[in-house]
């Protein structure tokens, strides 16, 4: 046989094995794809893992959180035993969320917000307000200590269910629901310590009188825990 009829022999041959080797390379190639739309989803539900409201709630709450702690260092020396108990509460209360916040706001990426201008956020107590709660002793202590507390709660329990509305972080949102349930008991505690104090009183109308002396911004939030 000459080397002519061998010729579509060889020819025939190398398309089969072109043809084998594609095949081989498509099927490995749809292995591959396979696996890459699960990365990408995990990636995905990281990221969903929480938003702008989780990241605004911690940043905010920090500074709001800080402030009634030295609310409550200031009771030490300066209240009754009543209002010294609950101001201990409330600082063992919020010094651990604060850094439970810290902590999702380091995991997120985030900043703490350090340097941005808190004085507007409800129930934050003008420096005004602090100066007139650093100067009070005894009774007069208690008495503004509990007003501005009171205000200092409800701004964080707003805050805290802005958060359930608009967060999706659960560990954000279940700390949102123990600050509302801490808060509103200790709202109502403080006004029935402030009926007590000053008998036919009326605690809830006299409360926002606390944030309206000064023009602070206590009359234009609610606070916190």
């Amino acid at each position: 046989m000459t080397s002519i009829e061998h010729a579509p022999n060889r020819r025939v041959l190398t398309a089969i094995a072109a043809a084998f080797a594609t095949a081989l390379f498509a099927a490995a190639c749809g292995n591959d794809g396979g696996d890459a739309p699960n990365t990408t989803s995990d990636s995905e539900e990281q990221t969903a893992g929480f938003n702008e409201a989780d990241v605004e709630f911690a940043q905010m709450m920090i500074p709001h959180h800080e402030q009634a702690v030295t609310m409550a260092d200031l009771a030490g020396s300066r209240a009754g035993e009543e209002v010294r108990a609950l101001s201990e509460e409330i600082r063992d209360a919020q010094g651990p969320e604060i850094e439970q916040m810290e902590t999702l706001l380091d995991a997120w990426g985030a900043g703490t917000g350090d340097g941005t201008d808190h004085s507007g956020m409800a129930g934050m107590l003008s420096e005004e307000q602090m100066s007139e709660l650093e100067t009070a002793e005894g009774e007069d202590f208690d008495t503004l200590f509990l007003e501005y507390m009171v205000l200092h709660h409800e701004g964080a329990v707003d805050m805290a269910r802005t958060e359930l509305d608009e967060g999706v972080d659960p560990e954000a949102l279940e700390l949102a629901e123990e600050i509302i349930a801490a808060q509103e008991s200790e709202i109502e505690l403080m006004n029935e310590m402030l009926g007590a104090g000053e008998p036919g009183a009326d605690p809830a109308s006299e409360t926002p009188e606390a944030g309206e002396s000064d023009g602070g911004t206590a009359e234009d939030g609610h606070s916190e825990h």
